[in-house]
């Protein structure tokens, strides 16, 4: 006999409401101090030993022995002999998604991503000049699952950005049953495909703390990069605040999450399996139902007990759903709109007739999806926008992975000899004002 499901079931109009919503929204993004004391360890052994770390950590974690680092780095051949190796309708399918997302990012850096400048009416330019990054690191998932459209996602906007040099990293464990083929781990063809079809220009079989450090710091066969992109464990995450300000971070990524706002219009199956497509992430992921119809709240909770038994990884949703999932009844649609936008979920689904109605309510998600037909699962893998999201309430400052993540920008200043009589006195007034007489005097010089 199937165990009942023990999903919360909140009502907006109930005196407790605020305490219960608390408790759904609680989960602490503070790392285990065990962890965060072996992180550092980690971080420390490999700048100051480099390769040989690495290697050791690696053999260590993963169970991947090497005699020297070069081993473990995955040649251009490799990577195009695993997209010739995979299935035709997978090479189809990795073209099509990276077409699209290579699309988007094209657009975006149209946008927003190009110099630009202009003359004053005393002849000064003034501006700003956009370049890319030297050289980037992504990290890439791998153990529990692998994760090709990750690859996708990190490296094409890097790519699009126009940063000469991309280099990925991805843990491949060797099997604990000692039956792994390869002294360098379990290798997924698909994720070395969308390497290959991404452009990464270096990749490398290592992982975790170690794989981080060795892209902070460099070792004598992995480069030092100037800013490290993409999720990983609590490891992963720990060494990237370590070494941020060394290099630079995207974000600190924390469970996946997903709320879906409904009116009652759609089939109650798709959004059971909508909650399941982040529940199935892990135990700490999180999904969310937000709807004023009590009625079609309670058709989702059955299609969820009915659907539930039959998915492959039903233990982990299970584990997610009664952890931190919700099925929410609000007093109205525009209720639910704001309970939303403090919840600043990473994905957003507006599951409505008239999902435009309700958008311009919507002020924070990582990524908003309108109308039934847009599945989650469709960002995550081919609709073209970035699918690396802020979580945990972060999308109320942050914003997704995109082509501005791997570009800087210069500020150009050049004033003209009449511009320096205009701005000089009033930058040395100033400048003495703040008992900077360098400052001042270093202005004054220019005037007539």
């Amino acid at each position: 006999m199937t165990t009942p499901l023990n999903l919360r079931q909140l009502n907006t109009a109930s005196p407790e409401f605020e305490a219960e919503f608390q408790r759904v929204l609680h989960w602490s993004a503070e790392t285990d101090a065990a962890i965060e004391t072996r992180v550092a360890e980690i971080l420390a052994d490999v700048r100051a030993r480099g390769d040989a770390a690495v290697l050791e950590y690696t053999a260590r974690f993963d169970g991947v022995s090497a005699g020297q680092l070069g081993a473990l780095e995955l040649s251009r051949e490799e990577l195009k002999a695993a997209f010739e190796a995979i299935t035709p309708a997978q090479r189809k399918a990795l073209e099509a998604a990276a077409a699209r997302v290579r699309s988007y990012h094209e657009k975006q850096k149209a946008a927003c991503g190009q110099s630009w400048s202009y003359r004053d009416e005393d002849g000064t330019l003034l501006g700003q000049k956009v370049t890319p990054l030297d050289r980037v690191g992504i990290y890439v998932p791998g153990g529990k699952a692998a994760y090709p459209s990750s690859v996708l996602m990190n490296a094409i906007p890097a790519q699009v950005a126009g940063v000469p040099e991309i280099i990925m990293v991805v843990p491949t464990p060797a099997r604990r049953d000692g039956a792994s083929k390869d002294s360098r781990g379990e290798k997924n063809p698909l994720v070395l495909a969308a390497a290959y079809v991404a452009g990464v220009h270096r990749a490398f079989t290592i992982g975790g703390a170690q794989a981080v450090a060795a892209l902070a710091y460099g070792t004598a066969t992995v480069p030092r990069v100037d800013k490290i992109t993409g999720p990983g464990n609590a490891y992963v995450a720990s060494a990237k605040k370590h070494v941020f300000g060394r290099v630079g971070i995207d974000m600190i990524a924390g469970p996946s999450e997903i709320l879906v706002l409904a009116d009652g219009t759609t089939p109650p199956d798709w959004v059971a399996m909508d909650l399941f497509s982040q529940a199935e992430h892990d135990e700490l992921a999180q999904s969310i139902l937000l709807c004023p119809d009590a009625d079609y709240i309670a058709r989702v909770r059955e299609s969820i007990e009915r659907l539930l038994p039959t998915m492959p990884r039903r233990d982990v949703i299970r584990a997610s759903l009664e952890g931190r999932g919700a099925l929410i009844q609000t007093r109205s649609m525009e209720e639910a709109c704001e309970i939303s936008n403090r919840i600043a979920p990473e994905h957003l689904e507006v599951s409505s007739r008239d999902p435009h109605r309700w958008e311009p309510l919507l002020r924070h998600a990582g990524a908003i999806f309108l109308g039934a037909y847009t599945s989650e699962s469709l960002g995550d893998y081919c609709a073209g926008p970035n699918h690396v999201l802020p979580t945990s309430g972060t999308a109320r400052f942050s914003s997704p992975l995109g082509v501005y993540d791997f570009q800087k920008r210069s500020s150009l200043i050049e004033v003209s000899e009449a511009g320096a009589q205009v701005l000089g006195p009033i930058a040395a007034e100033l400048a003495y004002g703040e008992g900077l007489q360098g400052h001042a005097q270093a202005a004054e010089m220019r005037l007539k």
